[in-house]
């Protein structure tokens, strides 16, 4: 069922409508006394009455799932800070020389081979930390990467109602931005009349 269309049957008495705006399958209809909005598209109510006193504006903004990027930005700073350790520690010369083979005797006579061995394997992992961290910082930042696609391509343009003392009400933006001039011109109040400043001013100077 097309409300945009039918707005006429939610009307009160004495209200009229003012402007009606097709926005993707839904619709803002402005009444002289209200603010009606058909969101079929999007989550929540499919309808929204606001008075139009309580509407400030209208905007078009940008929205995405701010966790993808949180996760993007962590990923991506973790990758760089590992790459870049990885860059400039090199403990290759302090441990090449080092060599804990017990060769037998007394070290193995006393169980202490194992041990010996254990350590030694140690040395060769610290001489290949600098691998390790390039490594695991490079696929820190592939990750990153690919989570900041995903919030890139979750991102929409939403066209923004905003409403004072309440959520404000969403809906896809429309490609065409004549929709938000249409939209700011039937929400923001009309100049008052050439005459009425001189109408609320008194007529005589009564200490005249």
């Amino acid at each position: 069922m097309d409300w945009v269309e039918r707005a006429n049957d939610l009307l009160y008495d004495g209200e009229s409508v003012e402007a009606q705006v097709r926005v993707d399958s839904g619709g803002v209809v402005v009444t002289s006394h209200r603010v009606l909005a058909f969101t079929p598209d999007r989550e929540g109510a499919n309808y929204r009455a606001v008075d139009r006193p309580n509407v400030d504006g209208v905007t078009t903004t940008a929205s995405g799932e701010f966790q993808f990027l949180q996760q993007a930005v962590k990923a991506i700073v973790v990758g760089i800070a590992l790459v870049v350790a990885g860059m400039t520690v090199s403990l290759d010369g302090l441990v090449s020389g080092i060599s804990l083979d017990s060769g037998g005797g007394a070290a193995s006579a006393v169980g202490l081979g194992q041990m010996m061995g254990l350590l030694q394997t140690m040395l060769t992992l610290m001489a290949r930390l600098d691998d390790l961290l390039r490594i695991f910082g490079a696929l820190a930042l592939v990750f990153g990467v690919v989570v900041l696609g995903v919030y890139l391509w979750s991102r929409e343009r939403l066209l923004v109602i905003s409403v004072a003392g309440d959520d404000d009400i969403e809906l896809t933006a429309p490609e065409d931005e004549d929709v938000l001039n249409r939209l700011e011109a039937a929400l923001l109040p009309g100049d008052a009349p050439p005459g009425a400043a001189s109408e609320s001013a008194p007529d005589d100077d009564p200490l005249a």
